[in-house]
């Protein structure tokens, strides 16, 4: 299991790599996530890890998977447990957090500001800053990072957010409308971030090259996860990653994040789900689950089967 580590002061991080937010709006966040002369605390625990071999054999034991409707909420984990949400990240760690874009990586550093100097003091301490490296994984972990607002993206017509802030709608809303929609964490609270980047887009069914490198990703950045919690139970908060910007399949990438948890050790798997819709591919996904494992015990197998049920790339959402 190789690995590359990092422990940051919070306070010390963001001094030394100061967030660099271009666009206007952000800026008026961070504002009001540090006024003046409020700093950041606690410590972060920084580990970029190398993928991981899959095992032969599937393992009998599965996570719970429970569907929640909407997005991340970053709320209270149960006692005895380490909860960690997945980063839908850039190769580039966090690479385009400063711009005017506000879709799922760009939203996490924005309300976690310390996101946005963990690249530049990873790189000041030979680290690369990639979640993608020669074509291989290397999912990123940071633990222990605080959430210093919320923004909510949703619509309000009171508010001046008639379409909402979400994707490229952010920068061109009123800074008025950034205001009402921005809410400073007084105290903050902790989260733990799991960043690994997804598939580039594609076109057709998936190859088996494809399914065998979005397990290894999910499989590699899940047992990480696991193994930082250190004797906590682990769950981790995810959704349809890869299926926005990049069209992915919702189904396929569900089921290889379930199969992939399973394989990790996770006890708790919770997809975001979104609208209505989500809650359909879930249901999908699942089945197809338990019609796979009815009929296979080894890995390789198994991603056989996926590879002939011919899932296909979906289309960009725009965002």
């Amino acid at each position: 299991m190789s690995v590359q580590r990092l422990i940051c002061d919070a306070a010390e991080l963001i001094r030394a790599y100061p967030p660099n937010f271009v666009d206007p709006n952000k800026r008026l966040v961070m504002d009001i996530a540090f006024p003046h002369g409020m700093e950041a605390s606690g410590s972060i625990a920084v580990s970029r890890w190398q993928p991981m071999p899959l095992p032969a054999e599937l393992p009998p034991a599965e996570p719970v998977v429970r569907g929640e409707d909407g997005f991340f909420t970053y709320g209270p984990t149960d006692a005895g447990w380490c909860a960690w949400h997945v980063n839908f990240a850039d190769p580039m760690l966090f690479g385009f957090y400063g711009g005017g874009l506000f879709a799922q990586d760009e939203m996490q550093v924005t309300e976690h500001p310390a996101l946005a100097s963990v690249a530049r003091a990873l790189s000041a301490a030979g680290i690369e800053p990639y979640t993608v490296e020669s074509h291989r994984p290397t999912p990123v972990l940071v633990k222990g990072v605080e959430r210093r607002c919320v923004v909510d993206t949703d619509p309000a017509l009171e508010a001046g957010r008639m379409e909402g802030l979400y994707g490229n709608r952010f920068a061109r809303a009123p800074a008025a409308a950034i205001r009402s929609a921005t809410q400073r964490m007084d105290p903050p609270t902790i989260t733990n971030i799991l960043a690994m980047a997804a598939l580039p887009p594609g076109r057709g069914t998936y190859s088996r090259a494809d399914v065998v490198a979005v397990l290894v990703t999910a499989y590699t950045g899940f047992s990480a996860a696991v193994h930082e919690s250190d004797d906590d139970n682990v769950e981790i908060h995810t959704g349809f990653w890869g299926c926005g910007a990049f069209g992915g399949n919702r189904v396929l990438m569900t089921i290889l994040q379930i199969v992939a948890a399973r394989m990790a050790g996770v006890d708790r798997l919770v997809m975001h789900l979104g609208d209505s819709s989500g809650r359909r591919d879930l249901v999908e996904a699942e089945r197809a689950i338990r019609v796979l494992y009815a009929s296979e015990t080894t890995v390789e197998g198994l991603v056989s089967k996926l590879v002939a049920r011919g899932d296909r790339w979906g289309v960009s959402d725009g965002n």
